[in-house]
């Protein structure tokens, strides 16, 4: 591939979510390039959410991690390749002589592609011979692996994106799909234009996006699935509405799962905190409708019975057959572009690759005798939680970390930092410099990120696509696979010896189709017809969906009625309901739920840097219900801290609208790199499923607190500033300019001298204006370099403090006027119009005071009309949902 030739399109796919769209990208320099959805990928013909279409703003090399370093006495020294994986593994191999391989231990990441994963799972458990290699997807999909495990007999997904069109009715569950997966979100708008009739449920807690699509939202009480969907099963069963031939031909354990989910309707509203006629409604709605596909997400996944809780919602479907054919079927809805590729090759502690499983003889004999490996693991590693704790513990000596950030993501957080501070050797390899996790890395080695690696990805619905390199690699950075490939040959391993990645996918396809046979260890996992794959061939490799694009008789999953149990019969799972390990009391009387906002990643590595994707959420809050919000004694606008039994944070307050009293929610995206105490994870208990291993994200018991400061204000600045004396701050990228928004306790008596020292300015013959109210604690100021504003700050005793958008709109202009000088001091803009509010559209950067101004002077009644007059919500849709609440409020108003 030549990566020289600038404007010539590569196709490759998005690094975000696993929906799996393909992009279309054009070099336009060695960290640029121009991004467009590819209208040929069949996973979204050409739409990007504002992420993907922001994925320009994310390329430069501004804070890259670009050469091996060490850490000496404190301080980070760059040293050569060989020097830094040198001391990696001799230390590596003194910690397996001394205390042996399950001394060691990897943690890696749905970020990865397919050819890194697997490199780094043959490392580990062939040649190391420990299964102590565990996953951030551990975090979002490993409860629905088992619970598909568990019915299936196999971690398979029988639906298919098309289903979503096809279906009579979507059940969404836990899964706030308009913000986290907003293509697959506007393939089912358009599809239910096309068919009003089309049925749309959603179960969730919170009133989110995603429920201005539904005839049905079921606010259901946090924890309570199982009574929700035994109940269901209950129903089904009483009024008949099942397929007996399906039953008796294909599935085996219906009594037993009938049994454990005996509960009546009147229980499961008591239970799930629902009104009878609504559960009533969704039972009756679900018992008539035969094409029903119920997609889930973390809100299932993330709890300490999110097993059960997938496989009552996988009864549910057999118990009526609706399972297997077109438009129906239980859906899990991945979190990460790999996390199903990483499935694919055994990236959990407790698998093999190629769908074979590390507690059976006969398939860990399979996997060693392919490998030719001179050991392999014989017991599950240390799953995620459990991982870090035995790295506290001095059980595990030595961590590798790669692309991921568990001093941030993990639950109980904090004692992830004290286990890597207590850790003899911590090596990451990553992308990016400054993490919450690399400032405890003895070693760090810079890896490729998108748009400079090679490989593959596998979506939500097992579509295997390119990643393509587009740009070269900065720096001396590499491709995952090579750095382990390189670090299994320093410890003399064989079998590594690989130069490029279609080698390592080459042995993957072979492996998947290694004694698949019957007779012998037949999985439904079989990609063994794309081995062979030349340079050239894969390369070229086109989106492709197993099993229904590698031929064969078997094109759709479950289609015949078989399933991957020995006897092919799916099983149903009997699902006893249990609640949440830790309740509420009266020191903790809230119940924390985490999750994602609209237009941000993880931990903002990436989306951190493109400044539109930090308009419409700029920094971390606490949404409260406002009668929670009186009890607790704190106001909208104002600090809080959220604590629990294993950490706290400090986020602003808002009212929402979607939360139900006794509930809160946090995103997770906050870390120490962007926020002066915004990790949730620090937050969030370490209880996990005791099958999957996944922690319960959406259940910790909290308290909510006022935080008390004595002012707040925000700084825009061309330069970078030191905070770390405020009781509070936050940063965000603008353009041009970062913005920060602060907060502190010290009392301000000198405000232009204080401002001054805290904006890093010692020219005292600076263009400096500046307004004062001593009374109202009101203080604003303005630096100009040559006339063109340099930073502005403003300070306020309440949180009551002028809009961002228009200041922000004033770093693009070269030279400030009087008018808007005279503004920046009056704290608004002379011109009202100026002001186009806080953003709602990123991808097109449309305020909301532009939508509501077009609202009114056009007499727009429909989100489509909103979009042909100021294009809002003409990109990926994400923000239609909020555009629809403007109507409603425009429409009430009037």
């Amino acid at each position: 591939m030549n990566l020289n030739q600038e404007h010539i399109p590569i196709r490759s796919t998005c690094p975000y979510c696993g929906v799996g769209c393909g992009v279309k990208a054009t070099p336009q320099g060695k960290s640029a390039a121009q991004i467009v959805g590819d209208t040929e990928h069949p996973a979204n013909a050409g739409r990007l959410c504002v992420k993907g279409s922001a994925l320009n703003e994310t390329l430069s090399l501004e804070g890259r991690l670009l050469y091996p370093q060490v850490r000496e006495n404190g301080m980070l020294r760059q040293v050569s390749w060989d020097e830094a994986l040198g001391r990696v593994a001799d230390k590596w191999q003194a910690v397996i002589d001394e205390h042996g391989p399950d001394a060691v231990a990897f943690y890696v990441s749905g970020q990865l592609l397919t050819e890194d994963y697997y490199v780094a799972n043959k490392l580990m458990k062939g040649y190391v011979g420990s299964a102590n290699i565990d996953t951030n997807s551990r975090l979002c999909m490993s409860s629905a692996v088992a619970g598909h495990k568990r019915a299936f007999g196999e971690d398979l997904v029988p639906v298919d994106y098309d289903d979503l069109e096809l279906a009579d009715m979507i059940v969404l569950v836990g899964s706030n799909l308009a913000w986290c997966h907003p293509i697959l979100f506007q393939r089912i708008t358009r599809a239910r234009e096309q068919r009003p009739d089309m049925k749309i449920v959603v179960i969730d807690p919170r009133h989110t996006a995603t429920c201005e699509l539904a005839d049905l939202h079921l606010p259901i009480k946090p924890g309570t699935d199982v009574w929700l969907f035994n109940g269901l099963l209950t129903y089904l069963l009483g009024i008949g509405a099942v397929d007996e031939d399906f039953i008796a031909l294909h599935t085996h354990g219906l009594s037993e799962a009938a049994e454990a989910a005996a509960i009546t309707p009147e229980e499961v509203a008591a239970a799930c905190r629902l009104k009878l006629a609504d559960v009533l409604a969704f039972y009756e709605s679900f018992a008539a409708t035969a094409k029903v596909v119920t997609a889930f997400s973390q809100g299932v996944n993330q709890s300490s019975a999110g097993t059960d809780k997938v496989n009552s919602i996988i009864n549910c479907h057999l118990v009526g057959g609706r399972i297997g054919k077109t438009g129906m079927g239980p859906f899990s809805i991945t979190g990460q572009p790999n996390a199903m590729g990483g499935r694919e090759v055994g990236g959990l502690a407790n698998m093999l690759a190629a769908h074979l499983d590390l507690d059976k003889v006969d398939h860990r004999d399979a996997v060693q005798t392919f490998w030719q490996s001179p050991r392999i693991a014989d017991k599950p590693g240390l799953k995620a939680v459990d991982l870090f704790q035995a790295i506290e513990a001095g059980k595990v000596k030595a961590v590798w970390i790669i692309a991921t950030n568990p001093v941030v993501s993990l639950p109980e957080a904090d004692q992830v930092r004290r286990a890597l501070q207590a850790c003899e050797l911590v090596v990451c390899s990553d992308i990016m410099q400054g993490t919450d996790t690399n400032d405890y890395a003895h070693v760090l080695l810079p890896a490729l990120g998108w748009g400079e690696k090679d490989g593959t990805v596998t979506n939500s619905d097992r579509r295997i696509s390119r990643q393509r390199a587009f740009l070269p690699a900065p720096g001396e950075a590499q491709a995952d696979w090579q750095i382990l490939a390189r670090f299994a040959q320093r410890m003399g391993y064989e079998g590594f010896d690989y130069t490029g990645p279609e080698q390592i996918f080459d042995e993957h396809a072979r492996l998947s189709a290694w004694r698949n046979k019957p007779g012998e260890l037949p999985r439904m996992f079989d990609i063994g017809a794309l081995a062979g794959l030349d340079r050239s061939r894969y390369d070229a490799l086109a989106p492709l969906q197993w099993p229904a694009a590698l031929g064969g008789s078997r094109g759709r999953l479950f289609a015949d009625g078989r399933f991957a149990h020995p006897d092919g019969r799916a099983r149903f799972v009997p699902t006893a309901p249990r609640a949440p390990v830790h309740q509420t009391d009266g020191e903790y009387p809230l119940v924390l739920n985490t999750g994602r906002v609209r237009d941000q990643w993880h931990t903002m590595t990436r989306t951190g840097k493109a400044p539109r994707l930090a308009e419409h959420t700029s920094e971390s809050f606490v949404d409260v219900h406002p009668q929670d919000a009186l009890l607790c004694g704190i106001k909208e606008g104002e600090l809080a801290r959220v604590a629990s039994r294993w950490g706290s944070m400090v986020a602003r307050v808002r009212h929402g609208g979607g939360i139900a009293r006794g509930s809160v929610f946090i995103p997770i995206h906050w870390n120490a790199q962007n926020a002066s105490d915004g990790r949730v994870g620090a937050v969030v208990n370490p209880v996990v499923d005791p099958v999957s291993g996944e922690p319960e994200f959406k259940h910790t018991p909290v308290s909510v607190d006022r935080f008390p400061v004595n002012w707040y204000g925000f700084v825009l600045s061309r330069s970078t500033l030191a905070l770390d004396s405020l009781a509070y701050w936050t940063k965000v990228q603008g353009r041009d300019f970062a913005r920060y928004e602060l907060a502190g306790r010290n009392k301000i008596t000198d405000f232009g001298g204080w401002a001054r020292e805290l904006l890093g300015m010692d020219d005292a013959d600076a263009d400096w204006l500046e307004y004062t109210d001593r009374g109202a604690g009101v203080y604003r100021a303005v630096h100009l370099v040559d006339d063109r504003i340099e930073q502005c700050i403003f300070v306020s005793r309440t949180p009551d403090l002028p809009a961002r958008a228009w200041l922000a709109g004033l770093f693009a202009l070269d030279k400030l006027g009087d008018a808007e000088r005279a503004g920046v001091l009056a704290g608004r803009p002379l011109q009202q119009a100026v002001d186009v509010g806080p953003t709602v559209c990123s991808c097109f950067g449309v305020g909301r005071n532009t939508i509501c101004d077009a609202i009114r002077e056009h007499k727009l009644k429909t989100a489509a009309e909103v979009t042909a007059c100021v294009k809002a919500g003409g990109n990926c849709g994400s923000c239609v949902p909020e555009i629809r609440q403007l109507l409603a409020t425009a429409s009430s108003a009037a």
